[in-house]
């Protein structure tokens, strides 16, 4: 049976998803897998679909104004949804689509049930399942039954839901077509939904069967809680039976009816074991032939499994490829690199690429973002032990997760240590003394090695160039970045923050004393940056036609990165311009989210710095910049004379006074540079972008790239084979760009292990108030406020005593960190550079705040208790 408006499930293969949608092509694949049992029906295709649209033209002015709808406008999608279904419900089936459909009918029983079922164009893909979107009618009877549901099924595709989905995930309502799959109804004993990875912790080993009585939609539906078996390695490990009350069951007439379920069967399990793990392995069959994990719909007649359903399961983290970290061992740990570099959303191709190929260690792309291979320093135990302390102290959850691993015994087993000598090192270097002079020759070590880079770079272009990036520029990157001296100078300012917290609270029961004796430390370009708008602000702040051209500017959100241009027509305007362009000098090759050489930078986008100026000309008063540096320091100078009283009262008191000045000498000299190297590597980003951005340029002149951004879809090597090749794949850019814009719903974990279970760790504390928020303590004090709950900068409108809660916080926040009372983060641990700036800016902070935009509203007042590292809800 084969026209343009019907054809035979068993006649549907996978390449035609966008004649039959999804589902179709899913159950079509899964009528041929052996051993795979699909109810028998037939697919009306979207050609059907588009011809019974045809008859209503008013529909395009509605999908028209449906596109124009924000997406959080619930009211408006709610009634344009409304009024497009009841325009589709309204169209005749034409003739000749009723006939092919009554045709269908006839050979599989035209008196028969069946499930009539949504299979949209855009649904069951490998990044977004659009599971529940759209309709499904379960025991429909008779043939004119069926083509009303027919015509219901083509109107779900505009249901509330489907249309907001569809908008949050960038998918135009017009490319998306409706066909609908009419099938024989099964009348189960049993049914459910069956994982074939685990869906909460996304362990690929681990299959999760949900199974209760009847048909399916007592549990879609939330009627009852299911039986819930774990199945690994051909055995249930695990099992949850629940009462169940209720059972859906398919009325004679047609349609279905909740029943009630005897006492006596409501505990009994819905599948045995054996049928559990039976279950499993026919799904690792079906996953073994879509090449991924599964999310099954399956019902249970007697004793044989008919498979309804099959989808991927899209809210699994994916598994990095092996790179080989782990040696000979079987499995793998991976450790998140974006939790260490406070940034945890994905990055373009060409982003993670040019990390990987400027970084230190090797790094494994996976969901757009980027993983170490741990498994050998876990192995060993004196490689094992450095590593969970350097954890500790970056990110207490990172440690406690690898803890968790470790504890189970078997998944990383021992290996012995190297034999010592064999590395060829000469041991730990020598200290560096306490001199100013080994930061500010850093510094200018720096300086020199960016200039050369940018004139090594302005004479080379084409293949040359990527040539002289490869061979010269990213081995000096590296060299930089392993510069001994300067992961001496950065070790010194660490060791002696951890020393005075230690023996200070040891000595005087002076909690994290540090934070307070590091206040305006100098060499920090991070907090210099914040500072140094608030002198742009003092700069704009008397000149009220500029302020007002800034404010318009900001508000118009869109095309204002221009705005430089148009200053000098303003009293005073020229001015305000020189003061952003000098702070752009120094400061524009930064951006949120910076490690991803594809942000743009503030130089390509100087409009993202307006929220941050307008709030400092408003929230403070001239000079407010040297104020704040100088009572930082006098804070600090008065923690330090406070702190050496204290201790020469002690018995031994003057040798703790010696030792401590000495540390605070030396934690006041190098606790700045920390942050330098970061900048460093920044600007030499800004360097290598704005190369590859003008060979992207000459692909666009030549037609080979539509846009100079498409570039950033390619990895550094694939842009490299384009600039010789002058060739590329432009279906692999339009790939790269749904998957980059489907990674943005997935939540990177902290490890992740080569079986796929995403480990986030835990405190495990008891010395906080009960429904506090714990976290890692990083900036001593306590403030109460109005938590602002902030997932764009551009969007922050921040007064002064507020407390900033936001996902994470790289350098760029820094210039809204003067202008806030506390900060609270879900990433981060005591040296990430959040830390680092509240410290220097006396904000108590507590970062590493599991879910913390969540569970804190926008508006709510909290209590930041940055000493003990917890918060609460106040109202």
């Amino acid at each position: 049976m084969t026209d343009q408006y019907v054809l035979e499930l068993r006649d549907i293969d996978a390449q035609q998803g966008a004649l039959v949608g999804g589902k179709a092509a899913h159950l079509g694949t899964l009528s041929r897998i052996e051993g795979v049992r699909v109810p028998e029906g037939f697919c009306v295709t979207t050609e059907a679909f588009r011809q019974a649209v045809v008859q209503a033209p008013s529909l395009d002015d509605q999908l028209d104004d449906l596109s124009r709808v924000n997406p959080d406008d619930r009211e408006a999608i709610r009634t344009l949804s409304a009024q497009i279904r009841r325009t589709i419900e309204e169209i005749a089936v034409p003739i000749d689509l009723a006939t092919a459909i009554n045709r269908g009918l006839s050979r599989f029983g035209g008196d028969a049930a069946y499930a009539v079922r949504s299979s949209a164009t855009a649904e069951d893909l490998p990044t977004a399942s659009f599971a529940g979107q759209q309709d499904t009618y379960l025991n429909v009877v008779g043939p004119e039954e069926i083509l009303r549901h027919v015509s219901r099924c083509w109107a779900s595709l505009f249901t509330e839901r489907a249309v907001t989905y569809r908008q949050r995930n960038g998918i135009d309502h017009r490319t998306v077509h409706m066909a609908v799959v009419v099938q024989r109804m099964v009348f189960p004993d049993s049914s459910g939904i069956l994982f074939t990875a685990d869906p909460v912790t996304g362990h690929r080993k681990v299959s999760t069967v949900d199974a209760g009585f009847g048909l399916g939609e007592a549990l879609v539906s939330g009627l009852v809680n299911p039986d819930v078996f774990k199945v690994r390695d051909g055995e249930v490990v695990a099992r949850t039976i629940a009462a169940k009350h209720l059972a859906v069951h398919a009325l004679p007439s047609g349609g279905t009816r909740e029943v009630a379920i005897d006492a006596q069967q409501q505990e009994e399990p819905a599948l045995t074991d054996a049928q559990a793990v039976r279950l499993a392995q026919l799904g690792r069959r079906i996953e073994a032939h879509f090449g991924c994990p599964q999310d099954i719909e399956w019902c249970l007649v007697g004793d044989e499994f008919r498979i309804v359903q099959s989808r991927p399961i899209t809210t699994l983290f994916p598994v990095p490829v092996d790179g080989g970290g782990g040696g000979d061992l079987e499995n793998r740990v991976y450790v998140s690199v974006g939790h260490g570099q406070m940034m945890t959303d994905p990055m373009k191709p060409l982003g993670f690429s040019m990390w990987q190929l400027t970084a230190m260690v090797p790094m494994q792309e996976a969901g757009g973002r980027l993983f170490v291979d741990v498994t050998r320093r876990l192995a060993a135990p004196a490689s094992r032990a450095a590593l969970l302390d350097a954890m500790e102290k970056g990110d207490p959850l990172i440690k406690d997760a690898l803890q968790t691993v470790l504890d189970r015994g078997d998944f990383v087993p021992s290996q012995p240590d190297p034999v010592p000598g064999n590395s060829g090192g000469g041991g730990a270097p020598a200290p560096i003394a306490t001199d100013p002079a080994v930061v500010s020759g850093l510094i200018e070590r720096s300086r020199a090695s960016i200039s050369a880079l940018e004139h090594g770079i302005g004479e080379r272009n084409g293949p040359a160039l990527f040539e002289y990036l490869l061979q010269e520029a990213f081995e000096e990157h590296r060299k930089v970045l392993s510069d001994p001296l300067s992961m001496q100078a950065i070790m010194a300012g660490m060791e002696a923050t951890w020393w005075l917290n230690d023996k200070l609270l040891e000595w005087l029961g002076e909690k994290n004393a540090a934070d307070t004796l590091t206040l305006s430390a100098p060499d920090n370009i991070t907090s210099e940056m914040g500072l140094a708008l608030l002198d742009v602000a003092d700069v704009i702040r008397p000149l009220t036609e500029v302020v007002a051209f800034l404010q318009d500017t900001r508000d118009r959100e869109a095309d204002g990165d221009d705005f430089l241009d148009g200053l000098p027509k303003l009293p005073g305007g020229t001015e305000a311009r020189d003061a952003i362009e000098a702070y752009l000098d120094r400061y524009g090759v930064r951006c949120v989210g910076e490690i991803d050489i594809t942000r743009p930078r503030w130089r390509e986008r100087p409009a993202a710095l307006l929220p941050a100026i307008l709030d400092n000309v408003r929230n403070f008063a001239p000079g407010a910049a040297e104020q704040r540096f100088e009572q930082g320091r006098q804070k600090a100078r008065q923690m330090e004379q406070d702190v050496l009283s204290r201790l020469r009262a002690l018995p031994d008191g003057e040798r703790k006074a010696a030792e401590t000045q000495g540390m605070i000498d030396r934690v006041r000299t190098f606790i700045g540079y920390r942050e330098y190297p970061k900048y460093g590597i920044i600007s030499r980003y800004f360097l290598y972008k704005q190369a590859l951005l003008r060979e992207a340029g000459r692909l666009v002149r030549a037609g080979v790239l539509s846009t100079a951004e498409d570039a950033f879809y390619l990895t550094f090597q694939e842009l490299h084979d384009a600039v010789r090749s002058n060739q590329v794949d432009a279906q692999l850019v339009q790939q790269r760009k749904e998957a980059f814009r489907a990674y943005h719903a997935l939540t990177p974990p902290r490890v992740l292990t080569s079986d796929g279970e995403a480990l986030t760790g835990s405190y495990r504390r008891d010395d906080a108030p009960a429904g506090a928020l714990i976290g890692v303590p990083v900036s001593a004090g306590t403030v109460e406020g109005r938590a602002r709950v902030v997932l764009d900068i551009a969007q922050a409108d921040l007064e002064a005593g507020d407390i900033l809660v936001t996902p994470f916080t790289d350098p760029s926040w820094s210039p809204l960190f003067v202008g806030i009372a506390g900060l609270v983060t879900e990433v981060g641990g005591l040296m990430t550079h959040g830390a680092v700036i509240a410290r220097e800016y006396g904000l108590p902070a507590v970062v590493g705040v599991d879910r913390a935009t969540h569970l804190i509203q926008d508006g709510q007042r909290i209590r930041v208790h940055g000493t003990d590292g917890y918060i609460e809800i106040l109202s």
